[in-house]
């Protein structure tokens, strides 16, 4: 089963210690949204895929499941 974009998310800033506040604070939203992007009960919008994926220096890509890396 592929990964979802939350369990994605998740894995990243929990890789690079990074707390769900310290997160919702670099992308300028509450902690509770980061939670329900990293529980999949929300999706971010595309500007915000766009700043996740700058922030981990990731490909928007992997974090939408397209690609592996």
């Amino acid at each position: 089963m592929e990964e979802t974009f939350g369990e994605r998310l998740r894995a990243l800033r929990k890789e690079r210690g990074i707390g769900q506040v310290a997160l919702a604070k670099a992308l300028d939203v509450g902690k509770s949204i980061v939670s329900l992007w990293e529980l999949d009960r929300c999706e971010p919008t595309l500007s915000k895929i766009v700043a996740i994926a700058k922030y981990f220096q990731v490909s928007c890509d992997y974090l939408c499941g397209l690609a592996e890396t």
